[in-house]
């Protein structure tokens, strides 16, 4: 299986990711080598890492998991753990975890003495097909998604599957709504293969939507343009996220979950402003429904969801703006939608 070529790394998948951090690491001569872990990663990745790698480790640090961990708190502790471990500019952090820490690591090594190098091993299926792919690297400010953080390119970034299967189900669910919404905004066939394919896990799949999504970031590398078209189902779907992470009377739900009720609601905007077709329109509903239980929302929740849009950060100007389909496999930037159309948004969600 061929390697996915970013702009100045590339994604390797099994044996060939084994090879080649062994080989990058050989060149490179790093003074220290830092492994960045979770409770869960320790005790379930470390071990079959730790057998794949030729080289001395010289200490691994254990953060929380959860996406309520992932904030400036927990960097502080990660970059005073790499400065008494006499970290220094050669210095190496292997990010070995879900989407929560590559994004945090990566923004620790972009900052630390202004940027050491670092290697992502996603090791969920939402990391794999996205978080640790492109460069995007930050924490959460509050409950507000992703405030805080810079575009920094890893060294390489080594997707291994077997990793999987250390995962409870909702987890590689959650991670299948991202490889769902690469077929709606770029790829007709690939969705309909998706909706067909029980087994969505295998190398196969998992490499198509990696390089579907480089693809995208290839061409606009820092999110200026066409690069937006990846947030399809994301403004509505992180406000969903974060006002479930505030209120515990809700529950919390996982980045894929909330994500994939933001597809249907801005399925349904689409088919409202910019011509997706009703039928596009159902099959969307229909398939996020077969896989993700349809969560409860009153009118309190829905006002409270829709304060949060105003600090989604593709705001412009005091505008919220929206990635929407045309039809599937087409997505448009940048569509103002008016405040009427939400209200009718979550009541077709509701139906």
């Amino acid at each position: 299986m061929e390697s996915v070529k970013s702009q100045s790394y590339e994604v390797f998948v099994n044996e060939l990711g084994e090879a080649a951090l062994n080989q990058h690491v050989a060149k490179r001569g790093y003074s220290k080598i830092f492994v960045l872990v979770d409770e869960n990663t320790k005790k379930f990745c470390l071990p079959q890492f730790q057998k794949m790698f030729e080289h001395s480790i010289d200490d691994i640090f254990e953060i929380e998991s959860g996406e309520e961990n992932k904030h400036i708190q927990t960097c502080l502790k990660v970059w005073e753990f790499l400065s008494n471990e006499d970290g220094d500019r050669k210095s190496l952090l292997i990010n070995l975890g879900g989407g929560v820490l590559t994004d945090l690591g990566g923004f620790v090594a972009s900052t630390f003495k202004r940027g050491i190098d670092f290697i992502n091993i996603p090791t969920t299926l939402l990391s794999m097909v996205d978080a640790s792919i492109g460069g995007k690297t930050g924490v959460d400010l509050g409950s507000l998604k992703n405030q805080i953080g810079v575009i920094n390119q890893p060294q390489m970034v080594l997707v291994f599957p077997s990793f999987l299967e250390t995962l409870e189900s909702r987890q590689v669910t959650s991670g299948f709504a991202e490889m769902l919404k690469h077929g709606l905004i770029k790829d007709q066939e690939y969705w309909e293969q998706l909706k067909t394919n029980e087994d969505f896990v295998d190398a196969k799949s998992i490499q198509k939507s990696i390089a579907i999504k480089n693809e995208v970031v290839l061409q606009d590398p820092t999110e200026k343009g066409i690069r937006k078209i990846l947030n399809y189902g994301h403004t509505l779907g992180h406000a969903i996220e974060s006002y479930c992470l505030e209120n515990y009377d809700k529950k919390t739900l996982l980045h894929g979950e909330a994500i994939a009720i933001g597809m249907i609601l801005e399925g349904y905007l689409s088919h409202e402003l910019t011509g997706l077709s009703k039928l596009a329109l159902e099959d969307i509903k229909q398939t996020f429904l077969k896989h993700f239980e349809k969560v409860e929302f009153d009118g309190n929740d829905i006002d409270a969801i829709l304060k949060l849009l105003k600090y989604d950060k593709k705001n412009s100007h005091g505008d919220i703006n929206f990635v929407l389909l045309q039809s599937i496999g087409v997505a448009v930037t940048d569509i103002k939608v008016p405040e009427n159309l939400f209200d009718k948004a979550f009541a077709y969600y509701k139906e």
